[in-house]
């Protein structure tokens, strides 16, 4: 109240224009005009204050600085009566300017949603679908640290860590490594804008969901794009793709490792070297299945690589590691147009990772720093445990479930063994079963997910995801426990 008191005592004793005090009239005039907007914003106390200063005006108080405790003793008792003697004014002689001040004035006319004023609520579920996975609480932890500048030099140093972990990961010693302040989709986009320009031939492989987005994605921006086409759990043999690629010369070839809508790990050896060899560029997707299956970047001559967070990375979803080798840097950063995007515009991105070799760190855009807190302590657990080690208990993990679906009399969508995901597990639906009601009953009874197909695959699987911390037997065996219960109390058709 003091605080708000000298506030009004400044105004009060205020010098006009040039030094010259205001006139006592104007002054009491002025101080009723901020008490009529305080009043009708029904701050009280504010509103008291102000009357406070009105009743020392009225009752010839001096005001200088030495005698403000003097002021609020002899004003108090004034308070009252002049606040009733204003509102009386206000009312009677004062509703149209009350009517014109009540436009002017912002107000709030939506009241709080109830909603919003209920406490969080977010159910404990296991998560063995496609992702997200369920987080671990070290990683937890590490998200929910105090957060700090984005553009603090601790925050850059996190960013370093974050940059090496990926590099680690991808098994790559491209400089140009960095996580994109979004999901996969984000790394996907980002690939796609720079690297691409309008007009330009690329060729996409669609055997699932995630070729579809990039071919869509290549589209929108004005490159002209070509597909090469399987169904759901198909693949492309190095032989199909050489010739494709001489066809459209393409600048940009597009595979998915993991295409989780289907369950399927593609081979990719050797299409990095006839990429090479036509000059054209390989993006791999990687998203479903870093972490859980053998991929190397520089070995495998992968020219850009990206991935998300929230699978068998452990962490949660909104960020996405990508790197781009020298050949991909070569064709990004001699461009003749800006790419489409500003957010995703890897000439301002590698400055704020560090990348491009300058002194200082420009602000591009405000990074999600407690994701990054999060990312980067997924990258140590990694780290800690070995790649080959993840690779090893995927693949281990993922066999088990294979063995008890079978003996449950389920059919693995994928039918070669080599060629299956080990983070994400398909199996044919069940005949004479709604893939719906089982998911449902699953849901309902074991606070467990489970998911169908996705984009071409619907109504062709249901899919099992057990991924970095949800990558365990024990889990597998809940998996077959919850799929066993829902095909014994859920309705069979009879055809």
């Amino acid at each position: 109240k003091s605080a708000i008191y000298n506030t009004f005592f400044c105004f009060a004793n205020s010098k006009g224009h040039k030094g010259r005090h205001t006139a006592p009239g104007q002054k009491v005039k002025d101080l009723f005009v901020l008490y009529l907007h305080l009043k009708l914003s029904q701050n009280q106390s504010l509103c008291l204050s102000v009357v406070i200063t009105l009743g020392a005006r009225f009752s010839g108080t001096r005001t200088p600085a030495v005698m403000q405790r003097a002021l609020f003793s002899r004003s108090a008792l004034l308070a009252q009566p002049v606040a009733a003697a204003v509102d009386s004014l206000l009312a009677a002689r004062s509703a149209p300017l009350l009517q014109r001040l009540d436009r002017s004035i912002s107000s709030a006319t939506i009241p709080p949603p109830a909603c919003i004023l209920r406490p969080l609520e977010a159910p404990l579920r296991y998560l063995f679908g496609p992702g997200p996975s369920n987080v671990p609480p070290r990683i937890l932890a590490a998200q929910g640290r105090p957060i700090i500048g984005h553009m603090h030099p601790e925050m850059f140093e996190i960013m370093n860590d974050i940059k090496r972990g990926i590099q680690y990961i991808f098994q790559t010693d491209n400089n140009m490594t960095i996580a994109m302040s979004g999901s996969g989709h984000a790394a996907m986009e980002c690939a796609v804008f720079n690297t691409v320009e309008p007009g330009e031939s690329v060729l996409v492989a669609i055997n699932g969901i995630w070729g579809e987005r990039v071919a869509e994605i290549a589209e929108r921006m004005g490159a002209n794009v070509h597909r090469m086409v399987k169904t759901p759990g198909g693949y492309f043999s190095n032989k199909e793709i050489e010739q494709a690629v001489e066809k459209h010369k393409p600048v940009l070839f597009f595979l998915t490792h993991g295409e989780s809508s289907a369950g399927l790990c593609h081979p990719v050896d050797g299409i990095g070297d006839i990429c090479r060899k036509h000059n054209c560029l390989f993006l791999v997707d990687t998203v479903a299945s870093l972490g859980a299956a053998p991929i190397f970047m520089d070995k495998q001559n992968i020219d850009i690589l990206y991935t998300g967070s929230q699978k068998a990375l452990n962490a949660p979803p909104g960020t996405a590691p990508i790197s781009f080798n020298d050949r991909a840097c070569h064709k990004m950063f001699n461009r003749k147009t800006k790419p489409v995007s500003y957010l995703f515009d890897m000439t301002h991105l590698s400055n704020y990772w560090g990348c491009d070799g300058q002194p200082a760190r420009v602000y591009h855009h405000t990074g999600p720093v407690s994701g990054f807190f999060a990312l980067r302590e997924s990258l140590a657990v990694i780290a800690e445990k070995g790649l080959e080690e993840s690779w090893k208990k995927h693949k281990e993990v993922a066999a088990y479930l294979y063995r008890g679906l079978e003996d449950l009399g389920l059919k693995l969508f994928i039918p070669e063994r080599d060629l299956r995901l080990p983070s994400v597990t398909t199996i044919a639906i069940p005949d004479g079963y709604n893939w719906r009601e089982l998911l449902s009953y699953i849901m309902k009874h074991h606070q467990m997910e489970m998911t169908g197909g996705l984009g071409p695959s619907i109504g062709m699987v249901m899919r099992i995801g057990l991924m970095g911390y949800n990558c365990e037997k024990i889990n597998a065996d809940m998996a077959l426990h919850a799929l066993a219960d829902a095909l014994k109390n859920c309705k069979k058709s009879k055809a």
